[in-house]
């Protein structure tokens, strides 16, 4: 009996080694907005399939490079990527042409953060209108009566206002001008949503990164970030006027309000928007992440893998998420998600 159990270990050994000459990690790419939890997710991974143990195999690694929504959705025109994720959701003739699944995988809202001092976070109150006006270079001081009359008990410096914006192709790009082009007119007229946008007024930075240090660094500037990340580098940000006529706050609560008025079951390929949605809770420049998944050219064994990941965050992965300042997917929603995986696959996809 020993003798067997040995060569049991033996030959389990010769296979691990076998498998660990061919292994690769899971490789994605894209969205900065959901850096913080990919990483988080990816060691989280690693530790479940290791299973406590000091052995691990390339095969459950996660290799994320976060270097915009679209830049991720681009790179998966190279053969060795897994998946993109991305804060725009691709439309489902798009992906049926290119052989690809999508499914949401975390939500979170886009902070417009300042930096004014005295003004303590949430405290500024904007619309829609008037933020528009802001990147537009219409408002250019934070004295302007626009501000003014929507602030009458907040002492605000007579400041000129320094906007700030993503140079590179972004999906947090994408939700803050496609909120824009739903409240302002003339925004929509000139400019429209899209992930790059040739500003009228401002300075750019490179990724989510530089665009809160150039925040930090200049007084009276503002700019649009990951609500998480805003908080844990210590940024005030403002309270957005909903259809509602509330000022909300960029929260996990009123993302979640946002995500609820949505009926996830009705769209295709989970395509759907969380901006500018109704309802007295829901924060207007809110979204989520999803996963762009190839699988036309694809062997089952790798967009499966994919689908592990995702499950393993979906069922454990809540708390980092919510600890991160993300709002992770309601369970009917998740459920939802892992039943298309198992419809695209009885499909034959």
């Amino acid at each position: 009996m020993v003798d067997g159990l040995a060569g049991a270990a033996i030959l389990a050994i010769a296979l691990t080694f076998g498998q660990t000459a061919q292994a690769e990690p899971i490789r994605g790419a894209g969205s900065t907005f959901a850096a913080p939890v990919m990483a988080k997710w990816a060691r989280a991974y690693k530790d479940a399939r290791a299973d406590g143990g000091d052995f691990f195999t390339l095969d459950w690694t996660v290799d994320y490079e976060l270097v915009g929504s679209l830049a991720g959705l681009m790179r998966l025109e190279q053969p060795e990527m897994d998946f993109a994720a991305t804060d725009v959701p691709v439309a489902p003739s798009e992906l049926a042409s290119r052989g690809q699944q999508q499914f949401p995988i975390v939500m979170g809202g886009i902070a417009i953060v300042t930096n004014i001092d005295g003004v303590a976070p949430g405290a500024l109150r904007l619309t829609g209108p008037v933020l528009a006006d802001i990147y537009l270079g219409k408002i250019q001081t934070w004295s302007d009566p626009a501000i003014k009359a929507l602030n009458p008990d907040l002492d605000i410096p007579d400041l000129q206002i320094s906007v700030v914006h993503r140079k590179d192709g972004s999906g947090s790009t994408f939700v803050l001008t496609e909120y824009f082009t739903a409240v302002s007119a003339e925004w929509k007229t000139k400019y429209g949503a899209d992930t790059l946008i040739p500003w009228p007024v401002g300075t750019s930075a490179e990724g989510t990164k530089n665009l809160i240090l150039a925040v930090q660094e200049t007084k009276g500037a503002i700019a649009y970030a990951e609500y998480g990340q805003v908080m844990r580098a210590g940024l005030p940000f403002a309270s957005i006027q909903n259809k509602s006529g509330n000022f909300v706050k960029p929260d996990p609560e009123g993302v979640q309000a946002a995500a609820n008025a949505i009926a996830w079951e009705k769209t295709q390929d989970f395509y759907a928007s969380l901006t500018d949605q109704p309802g007295p809770a829901a924060y207007p420049i809110s979204t989520a992440t999803f996963a762009v998944v190839p699988i036309a050219g694809r062997s089952p064994d790798r967009y499966r893998r994919v689908h592990d990941l995702f499950r393993l965050a979906f069922d454990d992965g809540d708390s980092d998420a919510a600890a991160l300042g993300y709002v992770p997917l309601p369970e009917p929603l998740a459920e939802q998600v892992k039943q298309y995986w198992v419809k695209e696959l009885q499909a034959g996809n």
